[in-house]
Protein backbone atom coordinates (compact mmCIF):
# COMPACT_ATOMS: atom_id res chain seq x y z
CA UNK A 1 0.00 0.00 0.00
CA UNK A 2 1.35 3.35 -1.47
CA UNK A 3 2.05 6.04 1.69
CA UNK A 4 1.67 9.55 0.18
CA UNK A 5 4.11 12.34 1.68
CA UNK A 6 2.46 15.06 3.20
CA UNK A 7 4.28 18.24 2.13
CA UNK A 8 5.24 20.50 5.26
CA UNK A 9 2.72 23.07 5.79
CA UNK A 10 4.20 26.60 4.85
CA UNK A 11 4.35 29.11 8.10
CA UNK A 12 1.04 31.38 7.55
CA UNK A 13 3.32 33.93 7.67
CA UNK A 14 5.10 33.18 4.61
CA UNK A 15 1.67 32.24 2.57
CA UNK A 16 0.42 35.89 3.01
CA UNK A 17 3.79 37.43 1.95
CA UNK A 18 3.86 35.45 -1.40
CA UNK A 19 -0.17 35.91 -1.44
CA UNK A 20 0.70 39.95 -1.42
CA UNK A 21 3.74 40.31 -2.47
CA UNK A 22 3.03 43.13 -5.26
CA UNK A 23 1.61 45.07 -2.27
CA UNK A 24 4.33 44.55 -0.67
CA UNK A 25 6.84 45.26 -3.26
CA UNK A 26 4.89 48.65 -3.82
CA UNK A 27 5.11 49.94 -0.74
CA UNK A 28 8.52 49.17 0.47
CA UNK A 29 10.29 52.32 -0.90
CA UNK A 30 7.46 54.23 1.19
CA UNK A 31 8.37 52.00 4.53
CA UNK A 32 11.98 52.96 3.71
CA UNK A 33 11.57 56.28 3.83
CA UNK A 34 8.96 56.41 6.81
CA UNK A 35 11.87 53.99 8.69
CA UNK A 36 14.61 56.80 8.12
CA UNK A 37 12.16 60.33 8.20
CA UNK A 38 10.27 58.91 11.00
CA UNK A 39 12.00 55.98 13.17
CA UNK A 40 15.27 56.70 12.74
CA UNK A 41 15.26 60.08 14.23
CA UNK A 42 12.79 58.99 16.69
CA UNK A 43 15.37 56.02 18.07
CA UNK A 44 18.12 59.23 18.11
CA UNK A 45 16.25 61.54 20.19
CA UNK A 46 15.53 59.02 22.89
CA UNK A 47 19.31 58.58 22.47
CA UNK A 48 20.02 61.88 22.42
CA UNK A 49 18.04 62.33 26.27
CA UNK A 50 19.94 60.20 27.89
CA UNK A 51 23.27 61.77 26.84
CA UNK A 52 25.30 65.41 27.79
CA UNK A 53 26.00 67.10 24.49
CA UNK A 54 27.95 69.77 22.84
CA UNK A 55 25.19 70.84 19.93
CA UNK A 56 24.55 67.03 18.71
CA UNK A 57 27.38 65.81 19.64
CA UNK A 58 27.03 63.36 22.51
CA UNK A 59 29.82 63.34 25.58
CA UNK A 60 28.79 60.96 27.77
CA UNK A 61 25.74 58.97 29.33
CA UNK A 62 24.00 60.78 32.12
CA UNK A 63 21.05 58.67 32.73
CA UNK A 64 17.76 60.48 34.04
CA UNK A 65 19.38 63.78 34.59
CA UNK A 66 17.94 65.59 31.57
CA UNK A 67 14.79 64.58 32.74
CA UNK A 68 15.04 65.70 36.09
CA UNK A 69 16.61 68.97 34.99
CA UNK A 70 13.23 69.66 32.52
CA UNK A 71 11.24 69.85 35.61
CA UNK A 72 13.89 72.17 37.15
CA UNK A 73 13.37 74.86 33.93
CA UNK A 74 11.19 77.70 35.04
CA UNK A 75 9.35 77.76 31.79
CA UNK A 76 8.40 73.65 32.16
CA UNK A 77 5.71 74.25 34.08
CA UNK A 78 3.39 77.36 32.66
CA UNK A 79 4.71 75.46 29.44
CA UNK A 80 2.31 72.52 30.53
CA UNK A 81 -0.60 74.26 32.05
CA UNK A 82 -0.36 76.34 29.18
CA UNK A 83 -0.89 73.40 26.49
CA UNK A 84 -3.59 72.46 28.50
CA UNK A 85 -5.07 75.32 28.25
CA UNK A 86 -4.74 75.65 24.41
CA UNK A 87 -6.02 71.80 24.59
CA UNK A 88 -9.73 72.83 26.29
CA UNK A 89 -9.89 76.14 24.30
CA UNK A 90 -9.66 74.21 20.99
CA UNK A 91 -12.27 71.28 22.14
CA UNK A 92 -14.36 74.25 22.88
CA UNK A 93 -13.62 76.38 20.36
CA UNK A 94 -12.07 74.69 17.80
CA UNK A 95 -14.11 70.79 17.70
CA UNK A 96 -17.49 72.29 18.65
CA UNK A 97 -17.59 75.32 15.61
CA UNK A 98 -16.38 72.64 12.54
CA UNK A 99 -19.94 70.51 13.57
CA UNK A 100 -22.00 73.30 13.68
CA UNK A 101 -20.51 74.72 10.27
CA UNK A 102 -21.01 71.58 8.59
CA UNK A 103 -24.61 70.66 9.94
CA UNK A 104 -25.70 74.43 8.82
CA UNK A 105 -24.20 73.91 5.20
CA UNK A 106 -26.02 70.48 5.09
CA UNK A 107 -29.31 72.15 6.08
CA UNK A 108 -28.96 74.37 3.22
CA UNK A 109 -31.17 73.79 0.37
CA UNK A 110 -29.38 77.00 -1.94
CA UNK A 111 -25.60 77.95 -2.64
CA UNK A 112 -24.39 74.78 -1.61
CA UNK A 113 -21.12 74.71 -3.29
CA UNK A 114 -20.32 78.32 -2.47
CA UNK A 115 -20.33 77.78 1.13
CA UNK A 116 -18.25 74.86 0.85
CA UNK A 117 -15.51 76.79 -0.97
CA UNK A 118 -15.76 79.81 1.54
CA UNK A 119 -15.62 77.75 4.41
CA UNK A 120 -12.48 75.69 2.92
CA UNK A 121 -10.76 78.94 1.96
CA UNK A 122 -9.18 79.82 4.88
CA UNK A 123 -7.13 76.28 4.59
CA UNK A 124 -5.93 77.70 1.57
CA UNK A 125 -4.23 81.00 3.13
CA UNK A 126 -0.32 79.61 4.24
CA UNK A 127 -0.09 79.39 8.02
CA UNK A 128 1.98 82.50 8.58
CA UNK A 129 0.35 84.70 7.05
CA UNK A 130 -2.73 83.46 8.62
CA UNK A 131 -0.71 84.51 12.14
CA UNK A 132 0.41 87.69 10.93
CA UNK A 133 -2.80 88.76 9.69
CA UNK A 134 -4.22 87.87 12.74
CA UNK A 135 -1.32 89.50 14.34
CA UNK A 136 -2.16 92.83 12.85
CA UNK A 137 -6.54 92.37 13.96
CA UNK A 138 -5.40 91.97 17.31
CA UNK A 139 -2.80 94.56 17.84
CA UNK A 140 -2.87 96.62 20.56
CA UNK A 141 -2.59 100.19 20.71
CA UNK A 142 -4.87 102.11 18.50
CA UNK A 143 -3.45 100.99 15.21
CA UNK A 144 -4.72 97.41 15.41
CA UNK A 145 -7.76 96.47 13.18
CA UNK A 146 -10.44 95.80 15.87
CA UNK A 147 -9.11 98.57 17.91
CA UNK A 148 -9.85 100.77 14.92
CA UNK A 149 -13.58 99.37 14.10
CA UNK A 150 -14.38 99.18 18.11
CA UNK A 151 -13.03 103.06 17.87
CA UNK A 152 -15.87 103.38 15.35
CA UNK A 153 -18.37 102.71 17.50
CA UNK A 154 -16.71 104.65 20.51
CA UNK A 155 -15.32 101.64 22.87
CA UNK A 156 -11.69 102.66 23.62
CA UNK A 157 -8.42 100.65 22.53
CA UNK A 158 -7.55 96.99 24.27
CA UNK A 159 -5.00 95.44 24.90
CA UNK A 160 -6.05 92.01 23.67
CA UNK A 161 -2.89 89.78 22.85
CA UNK A 162 -1.22 91.49 25.82
CA UNK A 163 -3.53 90.76 28.04
CA UNK A 164 -2.27 86.84 29.63
CA UNK A 165 -5.91 86.00 30.57
CA UNK A 166 -7.26 86.63 26.89
CA UNK A 167 -4.19 85.33 25.20
CA UNK A 168 -4.35 81.97 24.52
CA UNK A 169 -8.05 82.31 23.67
CA UNK A 170 -7.10 84.46 20.90
CA UNK A 171 -4.50 82.26 19.61
CA UNK A 172 -7.40 79.69 19.58
CA UNK A 173 -9.32 81.92 17.59
CA UNK A 174 -6.31 81.88 14.89
CA UNK A 175 -5.90 78.53 15.01
CA UNK A 176 -9.83 77.79 14.64
CA UNK A 177 -10.36 80.35 11.80
CA UNK A 178 -7.37 78.56 10.03
CA UNK A 179 -8.56 74.51 10.17
CA UNK A 180 -12.05 74.31 11.13
CA UNK A 181 -13.43 74.89 7.73
CA UNK A 182 -11.42 71.32 6.52
CA UNK A 183 -12.54 69.64 9.32
CA UNK A 184 -16.44 70.79 8.47
CA UNK A 185 -15.80 69.31 5.37
CA UNK A 186 -14.87 66.15 6.58
CA UNK A 187 -18.07 66.07 8.79
CA UNK A 188 -20.32 67.29 5.73
CA UNK A 189 -18.81 64.36 3.56
CA UNK A 190 -20.04 62.10 6.52
CA UNK A 191 -23.48 64.13 7.07
CA UNK A 192 -23.92 63.37 3.47
CA UNK A 193 -23.56 59.71 3.54
CA UNK A 194 -26.41 59.21 5.86
CA UNK A 195 -29.84 57.45 5.11
CA UNK A 196 -32.37 60.16 4.05
CA UNK A 197 -35.26 58.15 4.81
CA UNK A 198 -33.89 58.64 7.97
CA UNK A 199 -34.88 62.28 7.74
CA UNK A 200 -37.73 61.66 5.78
CA UNK A 201 -39.09 59.34 8.84
CA UNK A 202 -38.25 61.99 11.12
CA UNK A 203 -40.25 64.49 9.43
CA UNK A 204 -42.89 62.47 8.98
CA UNK A 205 -43.27 61.85 12.69
CA UNK A 206 -43.07 66.10 12.76
CA UNK A 207 -39.97 66.36 14.18
CA UNK A 208 -38.25 69.70 13.94
CA UNK A 209 -34.86 70.89 12.83
CA UNK A 210 -33.56 70.47 16.16
CA UNK A 211 -34.55 67.21 16.90
CA UNK A 212 -33.64 65.86 13.27
CA UNK A 213 -30.32 67.43 14.50
CA UNK A 214 -30.01 65.30 18.02
CA UNK A 215 -31.72 61.90 16.71
CA UNK A 216 -30.55 61.32 13.49
CA UNK A 217 -27.75 63.80 12.74
CA UNK A 218 -25.34 63.39 15.73
CA UNK A 219 -25.73 60.22 16.22
CA UNK A 220 -24.77 59.00 12.94
CA UNK A 221 -21.55 61.37 13.59
CA UNK A 222 -20.24 59.88 16.53
CA UNK A 223 -17.58 57.59 15.51
CA UNK A 224 -15.50 60.28 13.48
CA UNK A 225 -16.26 62.63 15.94
CA UNK A 226 -14.41 60.05 18.25
CA UNK A 227 -11.49 59.69 16.48
CA UNK A 228 -11.28 63.51 15.38
CA UNK A 229 -11.52 64.42 18.54
CA UNK A 230 -8.05 62.58 19.45
CA UNK A 231 -6.16 63.36 16.57
CA UNK A 232 -7.24 67.26 17.50
CA UNK A 233 -5.50 66.92 21.32
CA UNK A 234 -2.92 65.19 19.39
CA UNK A 235 -2.28 68.33 17.38
CA UNK A 236 -2.92 70.92 19.63
CA UNK A 237 -0.28 69.62 22.00
CA UNK A 238 2.13 70.44 19.30
CA UNK A 239 1.13 73.97 18.80
CA UNK A 240 4.34 75.92 17.78
CA UNK A 241 4.20 78.44 15.49
CA UNK A 242 1.21 80.35 17.14
CA UNK A 243 2.04 81.51 19.68
CA UNK A 244 6.10 82.11 18.88
CA UNK A 245 5.25 84.32 15.78
CA UNK A 246 2.42 86.32 17.97
CA UNK A 247 3.33 86.80 20.85
CA UNK A 248 6.71 84.66 21.38
CA UNK A 249 5.19 82.67 24.27
CA UNK A 250 4.73 86.22 26.23
CA UNK A 251 3.50 87.88 28.36
CA UNK A 252 5.92 86.56 30.70
CA UNK A 253 5.21 83.40 29.02
CA UNK A 254 1.36 83.32 29.14
CA UNK A 255 1.45 81.93 26.01
CA UNK A 256 4.58 79.64 25.83
CA UNK A 257 3.57 75.88 24.56
CA UNK A 258 5.75 73.08 25.26
CA UNK A 259 6.50 72.17 21.90
CA UNK A 260 7.96 76.06 21.77
CA UNK A 261 9.75 75.28 24.80
CA UNK A 262 11.67 72.80 23.15
CA UNK A 263 12.33 74.83 20.10
CA UNK A 264 13.86 77.50 22.79
CA UNK A 265 15.66 75.02 24.30
CA UNK A 266 17.34 73.41 20.88
CA UNK A 267 17.89 76.51 18.60
CA UNK A 268 18.08 78.77 21.53
CA UNK A 269 19.77 77.39 24.03
CA UNK A 270 21.50 74.35 21.81
CA UNK A 271 20.12 72.37 24.54
CA UNK A 272 19.81 69.20 22.50
CA UNK A 273 19.52 66.44 25.14
CA UNK A 274 17.47 68.01 27.44
CA UNK A 275 14.68 69.18 24.01
CA UNK A 276 14.69 65.68 23.55
CA UNK A 277 14.02 64.69 26.92
CA UNK A 278 10.64 66.83 27.11
CA UNK A 279 9.87 65.51 23.33
CA UNK A 280 10.28 61.71 24.72
CA UNK A 281 7.95 62.97 27.69
CA UNK A 282 5.36 64.41 25.50
CA UNK A 283 5.07 61.22 23.14
CA UNK A 284 4.51 58.58 25.96
CA UNK A 285 2.02 61.35 27.68
CA UNK A 286 0.05 61.41 24.16
CA UNK A 287 0.34 58.06 23.71
CA UNK A 288 -0.96 57.05 27.15
CA UNK A 289 -3.80 59.71 26.66
CA UNK A 290 -4.32 58.16 23.46
CA UNK A 291 -4.44 54.06 25.01
CA UNK A 292 -7.03 55.12 27.64
CA UNK A 293 -9.08 57.38 25.47
CA UNK A 294 -9.46 54.40 22.80
CA UNK A 295 -10.60 51.61 26.34
CA UNK A 296 -13.15 54.20 26.69
CA UNK A 297 -14.36 54.40 23.77
CA UNK A 298 -14.30 50.20 23.59
CA UNK A 299 -16.06 50.39 27.47
CA UNK A 300 -18.79 52.54 25.95
CA UNK A 301 -19.52 50.48 22.66
CA UNK A 302 -19.89 47.50 24.86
Amino acid sequence: MLQVKKRPQENKAIILFKNNISGWLIMIPALILFMFFVWEPLIENIRLSFYSAKGIKTIDFIGLKNYIDVFKDPAFIPAIKNTISYTIWSLVLGFIVPIFMAILINEMVHAKGFFRIGTYFPNVVPGLATVLMWGFIFKPGETGILNIILHQVGIGPQVWLNDPKITIPLIVITMTWKSAGATALIYLAALQGINPELYEAAIIDGASIWNRIVHVTIPNMRNLGRTLLILQVVAVFQILYEPMVMKNGGPNNASISIMELVYNLAFGKYDFPKASAIGVLLSLFLITVTIIYNKFIKVQDM
